[in-house]
């Protein structure tokens, strides 16, 4: 019995690290991606000497690691005024609660120059993949991410 799991452990395993899928999940924000409207569900991989975001499996936009001007980083916080005010109507001990909270959305931004082939884009990355695909854009392009004072806090 330990020799059989230990061969599906030596044969199956490697192969289903393979086949993982090594994207992440982000939401277009805005920028010069032709054909994409804000608020629309990406994927994004990260390879060796490339960025490409994908749409129902089709690139639409693919960047050259070299290319990039410029990684920047940003947040916008703000209090769940809206959800407060619905669980209050309930039960106002967690109305008041809740308006306390804050809540976070993380975006990351790209500048590229190639050539003649120059644009940006802004996307908003889940809470716990925006460190991965900053490590990993730096990681590929040289660039240290800048922390951007474009965006702001709101109380």
């Amino acid at each position: 019995m330990k020799r059989l799991l230990a061969l599906f452990f030596c044969l199956f395993l490697p192969v289903s690290l393979i086949a993982a899928d090594n994207s992440y999940k982000v939401t277009y924000d805005g920028g010069t991606v032709p054909n994409e409207k804000a608020g629309h569900a990406l994927k994004l991989f990260i390879d060796p000497n490339q960025i490409r975001l994908q749409d129902d499996g089709k690139d639409v936009q693919v960047i050259p690691a070299s290319a990039v001007t410029e990684i920047s980083y940003g947040q916008d916080v703000h209090r769940r005024v809206g959800a407060a005010i619905g669980v209050g109507v309930f039960t106002l001990g967690a109305g008041a609660l809740l308006a306390l909270a804050k809540s976070k959305k993380h975006f990351v931004g790209i500048t590229w120059a190639d050539g003649t082939n120059k644009g940006g884009m802004a996307m908003q990355c889940d809470k716990n993949d925006y460190r991965g695909i900053l490590a990993g854009l730096e990681g590929i392009t040289g660039k240290k991410a800048v922390d951007s004072d474009a965006m702001t806090v709101k109380n």
